[in-house]
This record gives C-alpha cells, sequence and structure tokens, in this order.
C-alpha cells in the first residue's frame, strides 16, 4: 500500500488501515514510537521516515480511541486494524505477523538458499573425500581415538560458527548492526574463542574417556596428543571461519538480502572442510612432535590455558555477549556429548564399513545446516515478534505433526521448500562422489539411491519437526535459541545421520548375503 493511499484512507475516515513495515506505539501521555523492522518488505526504512506526519495523524485517531493507559498496535504484512467508530474499534486483533518469513515466497526463498547451498554441499562432500584419504594416515592409523573427535570437533565447528552466523543475522535483521558493529564483532569473535578452547578440550577429554572403556587404559601421550590438536584446530580455524561468517552478514545485508537463509550453509561448509583438514595435518605435526619433542604438545595446551581469560575479558565488554558466556554453555556442552557419542559410534562402525567415511560428512552435514537454517529463521521471528518468554501459540500446539509440516504458519512453509533440498541435493552430491571415488567402487544404483535419499528424509524430518518444538520451548523458558538450538540440531543430526548410515549399510550387506 503506498503512502498516497495511506493518506487517503486517513483523511477519508476509512474502514481499514494497512500499513507493512512499521511497528507503532500510541500512548496518552507521550508521542508515538516508530519502529522499522526490515528492509525488504513493502516499506524501506525510508519510506517509513517519510510517512511519520502520516502516521502522527494515525496516532491522533489512536489516541482518540483509547480510554486510558497504552496499546500496542502492530501494523505488518497483511496485519490491518478496524478503524471506524468508538464502538466497533478494537485492539484485540493487533498482532505482529511475520514480515521476513511470510513475505518471502517459495520461490525465492529456496533461491536464497540454494546458491550458498549446493558449494556448501560441495565442501561437505570434499570433507568426506578428504576423511576417507586422512583415515589411512598414521594420526588415526596410530591413535585410533582421532576418530571419535571427528564428528565432535566437526559439530563444534559447525555449532559455533552457525550459533555465531545466527546472532549476528538476527542482530543485523533488528538494525542493532549499524549503530557499533565494532564493539559487536570483536565480542562475538571473543566469545568463539572461549567457546571453541573450552569445548575442545572437554571434546579431547571425553575421547579419551571412551578410548579408555574398551581398552581398560589411559595413554596419557595420547591424550596430550589429542587435546593439543583439538585446541589448535578449534582455535585457528574459528578465528578463519568468524571472518567470513562477519562478511557474509555484512554483504548480505548491503545487497537487502536475509543473511538467515545464507551465512549459516556458508559457516557449516567451510567449517567441515577447514576443521577436518586442520586436524589432519596439526593433528599429525602433532604426531611427530609427540615422538620427537614430548614437550610441544603439552607447551600448546598450557599456552591456551593462558589466552583464554584474554578472551574472556573480550567477550564481556558487550552484554549480549556477556550473558551467553555466563549462560549459554549448556547446549554447546551437551551437543558436544551427542556428537561424541556419534563419534564413538562411527570409530566402530568404520572398522566394518570403511566407505561409510565418505558419506559420513555429507549426510550429516546437509540435515544439519538445512536444520540451522529454519532453527536461525525462527529465532529471527521471535525476536522481531515476541516478548521473550511468551509464545503466540501454546506450546503443546508445536507437538504436532501436522503443525509443522502440513499448516498455514509461515514455518511450515519454510520447511516445505527446505524439504524439497534433499532428492535433488543428494543425487547431485552422490554423482560428484562417483566421480571423485572411481576406484573406490562405491555404491550405487537404484536401491543404494532409493534407500539412502529415504534416509535422508527421514533424518531431516526428524530435525526439523524437533526445530520447531524446540526453538519454541527455548523462547518459553527465556533461553536465547540463536545460541541454544543450533546446537543441539546438528549434534541430533550427526547421531541419526551416522546410525542411519549404519543402518543402510547393515541392511545391503545383509541383502548381499541373502
Amino acid at each position: 500500500m503506498d503512502i498516497g493511499s495511506i493518506d487517503r484512507e486517513l483523511e477519508d475516515g476509512g474502514t481499514k488501515i494497512e500499513l507493512s513495515n512499521v511497528f507503532v506505539t500510541a500512548s496518552l501521555d507521550g508521542p508515538p514510537r516508530y519502529k522499522p523492522k526490515v528492509r525488504d518488505s513493502k516499506l524501506s526504512d525510508d519510506a517509513a521516515v517519510d510517512s511519520l506526519p502520516i502516521l502522527r495523524k494515525t496516532k491522533e485517531m489512536l489516541n482518540s480511541k483509547i480510554a486510558e493507559g497504552e496499546a500496542n498496535v502492530a501494523f505488518s504484512s497483511g496485519d490491518s486494524i478496524q478503524a471506524a467508530s468508538d464502538e466497533d474499534f478494537s485492539f484485540a486483533r493487533a498482532s505482529a505477523l511475520d514480515s521476513s518469513m511470510s513475505a518471502t515466497s517459495s520461490c525465492s526463498l529456496f533461491l536464497q538458499i540454494l546458491f550458498p547451498f549446493v558449494p556448501a554441499g560441495l565442501g561437505m562432500v570434499f570433507a568426506g573425500y578428504v576423511l576417507d584419504i586422512v583415515q589411512h594416515w598414521d594420526l588415526f592409523v596410530e591413535v585410533p581415538e582421532t576418530f571419535i573427535l571427528v564428528p565432535s570437533l566437526l559439530g563444534l565447528k559447525g555449532n559455533l560458527e552457525m550459533t555465531f552466523a545466527s546472532r549476528l543475522s538476527t542482530l543485523a535483521n533488528m538494525g542493532r548492526m549499524s549503530s557499533n558493529p565494532k564493539k559487536i564483532i570483536i565480542a562475538n569473535v571473543a566469545l568463539i574463542q572461549v567457546q571453541a578452547i573450552v569445548v575442545a578440550f572437554l571434546a579431547s577429554g571425553f575421547a579419551v574417556i571412551l578410548a579408555w572403556i574398551p581398552k581398560g587404559q589411559i595413554d596419557w601421550s595420547h591424550a596430550a596428543l589429542l587435546c593439543a590438536s583439538s585446541l589448535t584446530t578449534a582455535s585457528l580455524t574459528s578465528l578463519v571461519l568468524s571472518t567470513v561468517v562477519i562478511c557474509v552478514v555484512l554483504i548480505s545485508r548491503t545487497f537487502a538480502i536475509n543473511p538467515d537463509n545464507i551465512a549459516t550453509p556458508i559457516a557449516a561448509s567451510l567449517g567441515d572442510l577447514t576443521t577436518l583438514g586442520a586436524l589432519s595435518l596439526l593433528g599429525s605435526i602433532f604426531l611427530n612432535a609427540h615422538l620427537n619433542e614430548t614437550w610441544l604438545n603439552v607447551g600448546m595446551i598450557i599456552t591456551f590455558i593462558m589466552v583464554t581469560p584474554f578472551w574472556t575479558y573480550l567477550a564481556r565488554k558487550d552484554e549480549g555477549t556477556a550473558d551467553v558466556l555466563e549462560n549459554g554453555w549448556s547446549p554447546i556442552i551437551f551437543s558436544m556429548l551427542i556428537s561424541s557419542a556419534g563419534g564413538f559410534m562411527l570409530e566402530s562402525t568404520i572398522k566394518r564399513f570403511p566407505i561409510i567415511a565418505i558419506f559420513q560428512p555429507v549426510i550429516n552435514g546437509v540435515g544439519g545446516n538445512l536444520a540451522a537454517i529454519q532453527a536461525s529463521r525462527l529465532a529471527t521471528f521471535y525476536h522481531q515478534h515476541c516478548s521473550f518468554g511468551t509464545l503466540r501459540e501454546t506450546l503443546s500446539s508445536h507437538l504436532s505433526f501436522k503443525r509443522a509440516f502440513l499448516s498455514d504458519h509461515v514455518d511450515a512453509h519454510s520447511a516445505r521448500v527446505l524439504l524439497l533440498f534433499v532428492v535433488p541435493c543428494h543425487i547431485f552430491f552422490n554423482w560428484i562422489m562417483q566421480i571423485l571415488h572411481k576406484g573406490n567402487n562405491l555404491p550405487s544404483g537404484l536401491l543404494f539411491t532409493s534407500i539412502y535419499i529415504c534416509a535422508a528424509l527421514v533424518q531431516l524430518l526428524l530435525l526439523l519437526y524437533v526445530c520447531q518444538l524446540l526453538v519454541a520451548f527455548l523462547w518459553s523458558i527465556e533461553v536465547d535459541p540463536d545460541c541454544a538450538a543450533i546446537p543441539y540440531l546438528t549434534a541430533l543430526g550427526d547421531l541419526f545421520g551416522t546410525l542411519l548410515l549404519f543402518l543402510i549399510f547393515s541392511s545391503l550387506s545383509w541383502l548381499k548375503k541373502s
């Protein structure tokens, strides 16, 4: 609706007023406050500012209708208020509707996700290619506990970078990145470093414990090697990937593209490949040091412990990151434990089916990335349109499978779009894997492809269902889903993916024997 038509509606005392981009708070005790929501809805920020004289007229009309107190009226995409007479005017219907999700058509959403997602998927394919090669390196042969570390460390990097991307996307969509971006960026990078160092230390320790269970003893030299490799890999890759995420978010907003659709898959794609490559190379270096210069591994561990307070100091300078630093550890640590369980499963299954190493990063990454996009979009939606701790529906309504996928809700709409990626993307990625691994005699054919795609669909259906319930639950208990949802989802994606791959290859092996 253009400004002129709004003006005519107001002058004629019209029966219906509809604005698309402005939140108005009308109060008898002061002037109205105007808050533009997102750039890519019907009115731009500049148009919203230009419409202030008209909105003042709206304020006069609203004040004439309000007997006492303050009323909040949301004029958003498709929302409206009746402004006819004192008798039938009501604020009961006034509510904030989504402007960044519902306004996006299925085709537009698909295309926005497609272009970053395909390179992201190729990154996962190459991660599988790298894992298939490095599983024969001395590092993985002499220190098989490294296999346990792979899913937890890849999951850690994915969790940290995707939550970082989700937080920055939400801040950018809400306009907070325009005020003091340098302070926000430095604090968030420092937060990522603290989280990476702490959780990498815990992940290596948990890998040592899982390796001790079947052996009954701990090799402390291997423990120091795993810890040094894990810490160095997590810290260095965090610096690189954080820089990439920052650039993606800033460029996305410059071109009026929703960074929720782009930043998370790019962060995940680069995370898998760079983290696996860095772990293999740095682990090999520390393996040589373990044999020749035993002090290097312990020295690296001490160095990272000493620099952690510095990163903590920088992270506390921003209120948002300070809160995450104090209260945001549970999802990352629990997701690390879940991913480590997947790693323990991977170590066992890869001995029986070595070919799983090629498929594991792909199926885990695709499902986790698509679920992370959904979580990032939902987190932005709740931040823009709901008071912290309150839901627009009952939490029990999110238990419905029909609501999650077959309803008219905006998250169901985006879930259906995300499901469209599974079949064509996995067929394409499998074709690329066949090209890269010509000599490995990869399973192919209609039977394998059908079972594999069905497994990928089951994985994503489970993750998207959990996503809409988890984000709503976290919001209802006043936990920021930007910081908590993605770690759980990606960890569950790792666990579901590894389990489904084991079932696929076990079934095929049974069919061959029978």
